[in-house]
């Protein structure tokens, strides 16, 4: 896939975060493996517009310090606050290519309240319980993950699962592609708010029994990303929704 082909999966793949509430008004971002020294990211431009507004253009070739990974990728753009987020997760994990940064309101709240991200569901939503079972870890501090101790202690906490709650702060998701990474963090938050509302409701989340679990069926790659991701892209251009076409600003 180009270069070209990559900056625009980014910029769909923050468009889908925002419309679904995951990374709400202009924070979060999405990085993606080039190489061993770069990674595309979405950047900060000087026509900031948020994430719901993301082009392709947004999204930029840097090395792992920061610096431009070709001529020119910089111009008008600074990298994330937490780059180093990114960068220590893609060093620690050689099998992730993907890294999503967001904030999940439910997933702050629920956490913040001592409700973790258990398997309660079944059917109704089978990876989000078979990534729930093998577990959620919580980074416990709540820091602008803004150096390379601090990347370094997300990606160790983090460790070889998919993604890690981040205290008063939001979370971070892993994939091999845009997709799997940006509905692995979509299922923490459903789980979260379901959590939330059966608290509310009176209840105890409760996850379900190992037989249970055992009993779903894997469905696949072609149902639970592909098709998936499909949904995602064409409900973007809902009304009210910022549509996958959309221009590139200049100023």
């Amino acid at each position: 896939m180009s270069l070209d082909d990559l900056r625009a999966e980014v910029a769909d793949g923050c468009r889908v975060l925002a419309a679904r509430n995951l990374a709400p008004g202009f924070l979060g971002h999405i990085s993606v493996r080039i190489d061993e020294y770069r990674l595309l990211v979405r950047c900060r431009g000087r026509n900031e517009r948020g994430l719901a507004y993301t082009t392709a253009g947004d999204v930029r070739l840097v090395d792992t310090e920061g610096r431009p990974g070709e001529r020119g990728e910089l111009d008008g753009y600074t990298v994330p606050f937490e780059l180093p987020l990114h960068t220590a997760v893609l060093r620690h994990r050689a099998d992730v290519d993907v890294v999503v940064h967001a904030h999940p309101r439910d997933v702050v709240i629920a956490d913040l309240a001592g409700l973790p991200i258990l398997p309660i569901v079944g059917a109704y939503d089978i990876p989000g319980a078979v990534l729930a079972a093998g577990g959620v870890p919580v980074f416990p501090r709540s820091a602008l993950i803004s150096t390379t101790d601090l990347g370094a202690a997300v990606a160790a906490t983090l460790a070889d699962r998919p993604v890690v709650v981040m205290r008063g702060h939001g979370l971070t998701s892993t994939g091999s592609s845009i997709a799997e990474a940006v509905l692995r963090a979509q299922a923490v938050a459903t789980l979260a708010d379901l959590s939330l509302r059966i608290v509310a409701a009176g209840g105890e989340p409760t996850p379900i029994g190992p037989e249970e679990l055992d009993a779903l069926p894997d469905l696949g790659v072609a149902l639970n990303t592909e098709t998936a991701w499909r949904h995602e892209l064409a409900r973007l251009a809902e009304p009210g929704l910022v549509p996958l076409a959309i221009a590139e600003v200049t100023g």
